[in-house]
């Protein structure tokens, strides 16, 4: 009887986990399941909304809360919004676009009177309001909120205008805060050896810079306001500012994310400057990011990809004071795959749209730990590579929704899916 039982879980597994094939031809299954699982509506004051549970552990995937921050965050939920928003894009499912508004009502739940976003909420469903990654801030979380709703508000604005006007008062009253902080002067600082541009997010914040971008461009989209052009201008600016140029170094070309520290996970950088290029239209936007591809990006794929370092600059040479390769996660792949995408729309260059490919097969096992860190039988999304040997089993929100979007993202671009589907 065991024997058979066991026969049987295998071929489940293998009807599930392999890829599927029609007429010769696999297919890339986008797996929502194990989002859908951390997803969950609730009713707060009266009103219905949604939540992602931000951990999932192994091996039961039980959801776990942390006792400092709480249960869910903006941080996910606008993410995960995001994904259904696209995914209902590509299939047009209907449920994609209900989890969709229920977590942007998560959103605007969690936006402060100050015009910026608080993060967390606890179990009994209050806001957290103290904690350092949940106060009500120009920081991550509200620059996500920011492109959550506005990315969300082109379909409500056509399909359910009154839940449209909602996210327009909430995102124009985000909009007169960050007016209220948008620096008056432009000045650079000097650190290890390096001019750091001292006007983005929290001064020095490329990383931030790049997802507030992303945000803002739709918003100039729907207003032309010249006020948030040149600020976009701006950011452009002080991103450009943070990429090192020196052929002699391993990694140039690389965009630093805060003061002289590069790190992989959330470096939108590149993707975000050729997302303005077609707006602002300007030459270095474009010619920054692909140096970068170019560049750092191949340096990454060659070595396997890598977690951080950081540098100094010594008689006009960069060189390393410190790095890590470990961990990695599905957080540092897809900023990579988004890029080369963009990459490819603009340049019509068919080689980014394969390097798209081959950084996205981080999640099927070309990796360092040779892991296959996605499921398609079941949607999980392991949380990262700790080493060689040590893989992280856990499978929360970040991990699952970062994955997921670039799994989509290769499923809209041709030449990356068949290279993505390729036994390379």
């Amino acid at each position: 009887m065991k024997y058979y039982i066991r026969k049987y879980f295998l071929l489940v597994f293998l009807l599930f986990f392999l890829p599927i094939s029609c007429g010769g031809n696999k297919v890339l299954v986008v797996n929502n399941s194990h989002l859908d699982y951390l997803y969950e509506e609730i009713v707060v004051e009266g009103k219905e909304m949604a939540i992602i549970h931000i951990y999932s552990d192994y091996p039961d995937y039980t959801f776990v809360g942390d006792d400092d921050e709480g249960i869910a965050c903006v941080d996910d939920v606008a993410r995960a919004a995001v994904y259904y928003l696209y995914n209902w894009q590509l299939t047009k499912n209907e449920e994609n676009i209900n989890k969709n508004k229920r977590l942007n009502e998560f959103i605007l739940h969690l936006q402060s009177d100050n015009g910026f976003f608080n993060n967390f909420i606890w179990d009994d469903y209050s806001i957290n309001q103290d904690f350092k990654t949940s106060v009500a801030e120009p920081n991550w979380w509200s620059w996500r909120a920011l492109w959550s709703l506005t990315e969300s508000y082109k379909y409500y604005k056509q399909n359910d205008p009154v839940f449209a006007d909602r996210i327009w008062n909430s995102v124009e009253k985000l909009i007169s805060a960050l007016k209220e902080i948008i620096p008056s002067q432009y000045e650079f600082e000097e650190m290890n050896g390096l001019k750091i541009p001292a006007w983005l997010p929290q001064k020095y914040a490329s990383d931030q810079a790049a997802i507030l971008l992303l945000g803002l461009l739709e918003y100039y989209e729907q207003t032309n306001d010249t006020t948030i052009y040149n600020y976009m201008e701006k950011l452009c600016d002080g991103i450009i500012a943070m990429q090192l140029k020196d052929t002699e170094f391993n990694y140039n070309g690389a965009f630093l994310s805060w003061q002289n520290l590069w790190h992989s996970w959330g470096n939108l950088q590149s993707y975000a400057l050729l997302k303005c290029y077609p707006v602002l239209k300007d030459e270095s936007l474009l010619n920054s990011a692909l140096y970068e591809l170019n560049e750092f990006y191949e340096e990454l794929l060659k070595d396997n990809f890598l977690n951080y370092f950081t540098v100094e600059k010594i008689d006009g040479k960069i060189s390393l004071i410190s790095e890590e390769k470990y961990s990695q996660i599905a957080y540092n792949i897809r900023p990579m795959v988004y890029a080369f995408i963009e990459a490819h729309k603009l340049t019509g260059n068919e080689k980014y749209a394969e390097k798209a490919a081959q950084a996205a097969k981080w999640l099927t096992g070309k990796n360092p730990a040779n892991s296959v860190m996605y499921n398609p039988g079941n949607g999980r999304i392991f949380d990262g590579i700790n080493s060689e040997n040590d893989v992280n089993k856990n499978s929360g929100a970040e991990s699952t929704i970062e994955g997921l979007l670039t799994l989509l993202k290769i499923k809209e671009n041709e030449i990356a899916l068949k290279n993505f589907m390729s036994d390379d």
